[in-house]
């Protein structure tokens, strides 16, 4: 008859129970509930909620004596989130994205004042786009830059303005200062950007921006020819990246 083997450290795993719990309330919680929830008992708890609270991965407010979580925990997991490959984290729902749009599917990613594809799933349609992997687009012209550009500050609009010439690739580009401050402005309200033929002539795109607690990771998009676009694919397409958006960034904060 074989054994199992216990853990090295089983109060570690007691701790992660407390944390779990903390981390699943909506508010604070005092040493009795918290004991009834990890089948602990009070006095075990207590010791570890004081462990946790001296290292500062729990907050114990003075007046209430009830516990929530720490802020230490935040720098953990912001290093963990900056340590995630995007590109993986995002193949699965990209996957999705293209199968039910069956249009093409970037993932791309903030490089200086560009975007630079990272992942490209083709159309499943007989008539494709062309790009490629590392190919490189401006910020102003294209769904995924806009979206990415809607996410910063004002002063961080200006900045790029002010060091950026507006080219014009096609008759659709925006070019001045004022068009650009108004397409972002209506980013923001919709949570989804247009590149509507303005960096190929032909060419609709709608992208989202891909960030968590200030940080980008990036940007999604689907492109499709402007010949095959209605309406309601238009909205179709809408709903579709949205939705993988929502997806990427719940494993992204998981």
């Amino acid at each position: 008859m074989t054994t199992s083997k216990q853990p090295y450290g089983t109060v570690l795993l007691k701790a992660k129970l407390i944390l779990d719990f903390l981390s699943s309330s909506d508010e604070p919680q005092n040493l009795n509930t918290i004991a009834k929830h990890t089948e602990l008992t009070n006095s075990t708890a207590l010791k570890i909620l004081d462990t946790l609270l001296l290292i500062g991965y729990v907050h114990k407010n003075i007046e209430s004596k009830k516990f929530s979580l720490g802020q230490a925990l935040i720098k953990y997991a912001n290093k963990a989130i900056n340590q995630l490959d995007i590109k993986d984290i995002a193949q699965p729902h990209l996957e999705e994205l293209n199968k039910i749009t069956t249009e093409t599917v970037h993932l791309g990613i903030l490089e200086d004042k560009n975007i630079v594809y990272v992942k490209k799933l083709e159309s499943k349609k007989p008539v494709s786009l062309y790009s490629q992997v590392g190919k490189i687009i401006p910020l102003y012209c294209s769904a995924m830059g806009k979206a990415i550009l809607a996410d910063k500050p004002d002063v961080e609009i200006e900045q790029y303005l002010g060091q950026t010439t507006l080219v014009q690739h096609t008759a659709n580009t925006l070019t001045t200062k004022n068009e650009f401050i108004e397409e972002i402005s209506k980013i923001r309200q919709l949570g989804y950007a247009f590149d509507n033929s303005e960096h190929e002539n032909d060419v609709f795109c709608v992208g989202a921006s891909l960030s968590v607690n200030e940080k980008n990771y990036g940007a999604i998009s689907v492109s499709v020819p402007e010949y095959r676009l209605t309406d309601s694919f238009r909205q179709e397409l809408i709903e579709a990246v949205q939705k993988c958006k929502s997806n990427i960034l719940a494993d992204l904060q998981s």
